[in-house]
């Protein structure tokens, strides 16, 4: 089921409140847990039931390893059965996300001809599978409680966070699923929830959904590409991302809010960072959390030195890079960012006073770093979204070859949005030469406000402000404009990872 869905905003998400909040204002806390477990294993199962099979087991395994801990008083036993639970559960991820890219590696390696599993990538396998990771660490190192099933499966399976984050720890949700003023309506909590998810929404029906064609296209066809079509296509995906990905999260964090639940922020303004290193500390921020509380640190951090940190910290980044997908383009393009912070943690070159305990021995000023910055990410954005390094390699030549062929003309179509049809048709009978232009400026005009929108505040630090009536009655305007967009209803980006 989809937030941006007519069946989850008038049907599934009415039902979830009214159950969650009428159970346990009737006193029964135990029967609006399993009511909410029941409602999130609905939303995650409505995409393929099969799925559910999965994540039951993935859960049911997970529960049983943390009981373990509780009977084991040898620490040996217990690195044995978290080595088990690690295995499990990369196990897992490895057989749905990356068997057949193992695979084909082997075969074209070895020449050997082993077959395909054109195994169906579960949703969300990626995000519930890194949370339950991280409690089971937790659990061996003594961090963490082991909790009844009901408590356990509620911290999984939570619909707002279940198939694309953000990947939540035991310590943020679980308390405040026993905390017993969180069980009754919350009018701040309620408003700032509606309020972010209307704004999450938007993101994505409004802004990432129109300019999903225009990249679509441009990848899928990039040997007819010139230099400005190439650049146009990066830029306008650079976008696309960032909406619907922040879109999402915003989405999540204001369900979570409308159940008096705080999820953590995902986002924060990554493109006005200054440095590649701030970049990653404001997007994907739970990911990141996690590779850095739990691969980074064990192994060494920057506790042995600076060589040492340097490698560790690129090595996390090449695993980021494989989290994102089983294909040789995520590899490189991980390997290339953590190239990138590699570079930022030597200090060379820099903005100087964002924070950092180091100061770069080279000053340059806050607006240059952020054009350098975001330019770069664009740029390795062609290597993440290409259909092939082939592809890659090819959209880099078009963009620096410098050539301008006219293909932009081909792009421009792309940009018929529904509120365009009735000014398309006049048009069309008047003066159809001039379409391809009235094409252009509504891609210039979206490409504006997206520029306008990233340079601003972002949605939390909004929300968190008291603007009056004026944030309320946009927020109006847009929930009802998204609303009627549904007819574009798609999926989100990171449902694929």
């Amino acid at each position: 089921m989809l937030f941006n869905s007519y069946l989850f905003i008038f049907v599934f998400l009415p039902i979830a409140l009214i159950g969650w909040f009428g159970l346990n204002r009737l006193n029964h806390h135990r029967a609006a847990l399993a009511f909410l477990v029941g409602m999130s294993l609905w939303f995650y199962g409505y995409f393929n039931p099969y799925y559910l099979l999965i994540i039951i087991s993935s859960l049911a395994v997970n529960y049983l390893l943390s009981a373990v801990y509780d009977k084991i008083k040898n620490r040996s036993s217990k690195i044995i059965w978290l080595l088990i639970g690690i295995f499990f559960n990369l196990g897992i991820l490895f057989y749905f996300k990356y068997y057949d890219f193992f695979i084909e590696n082997v075969n074209a390696v070895f020449n050997a001809g082993f077959g395909l599993k054109h195994i169906l990538l579960p949703l969300g396998i990626s995000f519930f599978t890194f949370q339950q990771l991280s409690f089971i660490i937790d659990r061996y190192k003594g961090r963490a409680p082991h909790y009844d099933l009901l408590d356990y499966a509620a911290f999984v399976t939570f619909f707002p966070q279940l198939v694309a984050g953000p990947i939540v720890l035991y310590d943020e949700v679980m308390p405040q699923f026993a905390n017993k003023d969180k069980r009754k309506p919350d009018i701040t909590n309620m408003s700032n929830g509606l309020w972010l998810f209307t704004i999450g929404l938007a993101k994505k029906v409004l802004l990432a959904d129109v300019l999903a064609p225009v990249v679509t296209y441009g990848f899928d066809n990039c040997i007819f590409l010139d230099s400005i079509s190439t650049f146009i296509v990066g830029l306008v995906y650079a976008f696309q991302l960032y909406f619907d990905f922040s879109g999402y999260s915003d989405m999540a964090m204001g369900l979570g809010l409308m159940f008096n639940i705080k999820l953590p922020q995902n986002f924060n303004s990554p493109y006005k960072a200054c440095s590649m290193k701030q970049l990653w500390q404001g997007w994907h921020i739970t990911l990141s959390r996690f590779f850095v509380r739990y691969v980074y640190i064990p192994m060494g951090g920057s506790r042995k030195g600076k060589a040492r940190a340097l490698f560790n910290v690129f090595f996390i980044f090449m695993l980021s890079g494989l989290w994102h997908g089983a294909a040789w383009t995520f590899v490189v393009w991980g390997i290339i960012q953590g190239l990138a912070l590699v570079w930022d943690n030597l200090y060379l070159i820099g903005v100087k006073g964002q924070g950092d305990k180091n100061e770069p021995k080279i000053g340059i000023p806050k607006l240059l770093g952020q054009f350098i910055t975001f330019n770069f990410f664009l740029a390795t954005l062609f290597v993440f979204r290409a259909n092939s390094l082939a592809d890659a390699v090819l959209m880099f030549k078009n963009m620096f070859s410098f050539k301008i062929t006219g293909s932009i003309s081909r792009l421009l179509p792309y940009m018929d949005v529904p509120e365009f049809y009735l000014i398309k048709q006049v048009i069309n009978m008047k003066a159809p030469s001039i379409l391809n232009t009235a094409y252009l400026l509504i891609l210039i005009l979206m490409l504006a406000v997206s520029i306008f929108i990233i340079s601003r505040k972002n949605s939390v630090q909004i929300m968190q402000e008291n603007n009056g009536k004026a944030k309320w009655y946009l927020a109006a305007i847009l929930l009802g404009w998204s609303v009627i967009s549904f007819s574009q209803v798609s999926t989100f980006i990171y449902f694929n990872f």
